[in-house]
């Protein structure tokens, strides 16, 4: 009741005497939709005396790109028209008013959009009066969000529908304050988030910000200035750009944005401002800065009109929305004659041609400027095809679709609520509006989804940064440059935290902790060098082939006594034993293998505990065969019958009886301080050892005391030995083998304790390998010398032939 109230108020107001009704562009209809763009940029205030009527308000500043959006709308509803598909049998028509890039201005339009119309002329200052007729359902407009926000409150009152094509200003998201205001453009939240994005991409921490003094730059600029200090960057400059466009305040502005270094600055301004800006900084010589644009600008003339703007503007970046096509506008543009009945009757065509083509077509239009001195008169006939300007370009069609998408949203809305069916209507008891009345404010009421009015998201796919940057190149915009080495920052006192200042350090030294190493010039502790004998590095190869070599020849040798294993030589050897003596070298040659690499828990362990068994079975393998031969001699002696305590079983229980003690003294040694890996970090040395420490320094000398005890038992055994016949001269090879042995062993032990970092690991390795191949050389290579070359040797009648010759 309250909505209908105010509606039939509108049809009872009146004409205020003295107001003048503005110049307006109309066409008949059944329904009348409203317009307000900003034809012109600015406003002449006339000086007031107080004593007479004030003249008419004189526009001045024809804007081309502006009058391309009025005629698209015009366009779009004559298109609807001629289609006929959406309101057969009735037509839409339009009143369209110039807001003049003024609030003032754009609220007087959407109060004479309102209902108001002059009845008759105006004589003196006495007004006839008028009616109140023709109420519009929904206004198209305006284009600045500063007009928007005056007109928005207005028609809020009414719940008349206003859609924007192209006020973005976040401000105009609230439905509490403005329950009619819709758009067809993204708000200034999306822009900004992407304006952020970009500053973070690029790394830029030092930025400008230029806003216009209305609401559409004001709140843009803070939303930008409040994120990007959330990411951590500096707002270098944030100054507004005056309306009145003074050009002392914008030469201060200028001169703030040289002294503030910043070589990246955000214009968030409509296109007047941002000229106003460009043209003082063209003036002063302000080169090098990478401007970003706002959307207000960044499509607009100001960066295609050739005023030398392409000095300072070159590289400019910003975020355009969406553009299409619209098949057909360009002929429509392009159809303009200024003599035509309908012309003459469009109080914007006379501003247009004059400013098109620059000449007079000694007409004065309502309310507009007219100033013909110096211009040539017009024919009419000029061309408009025959112009390019920003007017007739239809290359990329942005503001203009949202105004065409504008149009067709209130068509679409207004076509479902003449197609309401009660039963599914969304009015309060299912009643639909009267299809020959609708009211304003039931097209806020109606079908959401039908009538497409809807704040638009910005997605990526629907903007492009437009240009490129600066010269080609990424330009550095930060407040202080990364100290360089031998300083340290400093705050610098009432400046943002994005300023330091660079100090030289204080000359006192601080010493580096084990693991780290000071740099080269004295002034950061770097990680020291990992140092272990590793499988990559020289020496470590060289090791692991020497191992690989000597597993593999054990394994030849292997071959050899299998393939000949019914042969004296190899019988008569106890081939048993033999055998299981070549298994024991094979594993002492592959245990050296767990001493390279990179010592680990596990590894340290392993390489110790394997090194002591698998040395103790070899040993004591060499010291049964020893007892062995020892035994056989005696047992030709008459009387003597020993052979029967020294058989295969027993020799198999003293070699498992030596490896036991070994198991034992390794696994108490495991349990009580097993082997760890340990750091060894000496301070004057630039690298750290990796080692693996014995954990406890008795368990290690028992092992290694354990496997010299054999060996100087096996020596002494085959020393005693050494002069039986020469069928039996193993006990002297075993003799020459058991002293290689022992030297190589005795001879590790203070080169162990004096070799460094990796180097004792090498030395405990070679040891290894020197006593596996000297044990493999002196026993196994003769007996395959005589098996392979000398294999008439290899006979029982030899071996016995040679006995007799030792006897007598």
């Amino acid at each position: 009741e309250a909505f209908l109230s105010l509606s039939s108020s509108l049809q009872q107001c009146k004409i205020i005497p003295g107001s003048m009704p503005l110049p307006v562009l109309k066409r008949k209809g059944d329904i009348i939709l409203g317009g307000l763009f900003s034809l012109h940029d600015m406003v002449v205030e006339p000086s007031l005396s107080f004593t007479s009527t004030p003249p008419p308000t004189q526009c001045t500043r024809f804007n081309f790109r502006t009058f391309r959006w009025m005629q698209t709308m015009i366009f779009a509803i004559e298109e609807i028209n001629r289609d006929g598909r959406l309101f057969p049998n009735i037509t839409l028509g339009y009143k369209i008013y110039d807001s003049c890039s003024t609030p003032h201005q754009a609220l007087k339009a959407a109060m004479e959009l309102m209902g108001t119309e002059k009845a008759s002329g105006v004589e003196g200052v006495t007004q006839s009066k008028g009616t109140c007729h023709e109420t519009v359902p929904a206004v198209i407009g305006d284009g600045g969000s500063t007009q928007s926000l005056v007109v928005a409150r207005f028609l809020g009152v009414f719940h008349v529908p206003q859609v924007s094509y192209f006020s973005s200003c976040a401000c105009l998201s609230d439905k509490k304050e403005f329950p009619a205001f819709l758009r067809t453009m993204p708000s200034d939240f999306f822009q900004v988030d992407a304006l952020v994005q970009l500053v973070k991409h690029f790394g830029w921490t030092w930025v400008g910000v230029i806003a216009g003094d209305d609401a559409y730059g004001r709140s843009g600029a803070n939303i930008f200035a409040d994120k990007v200090r959330k990411l951590g960057a500096c707002v270098a400059v944030h100054e507004i750009i005056p309306k009145n466009r003074a050009q002392i305040a914008i030469s201060s502005i200028v001169s703030k944005i040289r002294l503030s270094g910043a070589r990246v600055i955000l214009v968030f301004a409509v296109e007047q401002d941002a000229a106003a800006l460009f043209d003082e900084a063209l003036r002063e010589g302000l080169t090098g800065i990478q401007w970003l644009a706002s959307e207000a600008w960044s499509t607009a003339a100001v960066l295609s009109i050739p005023k030398n703007y392409h000095h300072i503007l070159q590289g400019s970046m910003g975020f355009a929305i969406r553009q299409a096509h619209i098949p057909g506008l360009q002929d429509f543009l392009l159809r303009l004659r200024p003599m035509t009945p309908d012309a003459l009757e469009d109080p914007f065509m006379i501003p247009f041609w004059e400013e098109m083509f620059q000449c007079s077509l000694g007409l004065q239009a309502e309310g507009q400027e007219h100033n013909v001195e110096g211009k040539p008169p017009c024919s009419g006939a000029e061309e408009l095809g025959n112009v390019t300007n920003i007017y007739s370009d239809v290359s990329q069609l942005r503001i203009s679709y949202n105004v065409y998408k504008a149009v067709y949203a209130i068509a679409h809305a207004l076509k479902a609520m003449r197609s309401c069916v009660k039963e599914k209507g969304p009015f309060p008891l299912h009643a639909c509006p009267d299809a020959d009345n609708i009211q304003p404010w039931q097209i806020n009421k109606g079908y959401r989804a039908e009538t497409l009015f809807i704040d638009f998201e910005l997605e990526d796919k629907n903007s492009r940064s437009r240009n490129t940057t600066l010269y080609g190149m990424v330009p550095l915009s930060v407040c202080s440059s990364i100290c360089p080495s031998g300083t340290r920052k400093a705050i610098r006192p009432n400046f943002p935290i994005c300023c330091h200042d660079c100090v030289v350090y204080a000359i006192e030294c601080v010493r580096c902790l084990p693991e780290f190493w000071s740099s080269a010039d004295r002034t950061a502790c770097i990680p020291k060098e990992v140092e272990f004998l590793s499988f990559s590095d020289t020496m470590g190869i060289t090791l692991m082939a020497i191992s690989l070599i000597g597993s593999f020849c054990t394994c030849v040798v292997v071959f050899i006594f299998s393939c000949h294993r019914n042969t004296p030589i190899v019988r008569v050897n106890n081939s048993e034993l033999s055998f299981l003596l070549l298994f024991s070298l094979t594993l002492c040659f592959l245990c050296s293998l767990t001493f390279i690499g990179r010592p680990s828990q596990w590894s340290c362990m392993l390489r110790h505990t394997a090194f002591g068994i698998t040395f103790v079975l070899c040993v004591s393998c060499i010291l049964g065969k020893t007892i062995v031969v020892l035994m056989a001699f005696k047992a030709t002696l008459p009387g003597i019958n020993v052979m029967k305590w020294f058989g295969p079983k027993q020799q198999k229980a003293i070699i498992i009886c030596c490896t036991l003690v070994q198991v034992i003294i390794c696994t108490v040694w495991l349990l009580v301080a097993p082997p760890s890996p340990h750091q060894l970090m000496p301070r004057e040395s630039a690298i750290v050892i990796l080692l693996c420490d014995e954990g406890s320094p008795v368990a290690f000398a028992l092992v290694l005391g354990y496997i010299g005890l054999l060996a100087c038992l096996c020596l002494v055994l085959a020393f005693l030995a050494r002069k039986l016949p020469d069928n039996f001269n193993e006990a002297r090879l075993i003799t020459f083998s058991m002293l290689i042995f022992c030297a190589v062993w005795v001879a590790f032990v203070p080169a162990y304790i004096s070799s460094p970092g990796k180097y004792s690991t090498v030395t405990e390795v070679f040891a290894i390998l020197a006593s596996s191949y000297g044990l493999l050389g002196c026993i196994f290579a003769p007996k395959c010398y005589i098996i392979l070359l000398r294999p008439e040797k290899n006979t029982r009648k030899h071996l016995m032939s040679k006995v007799a010759t030792d006897k007598f």
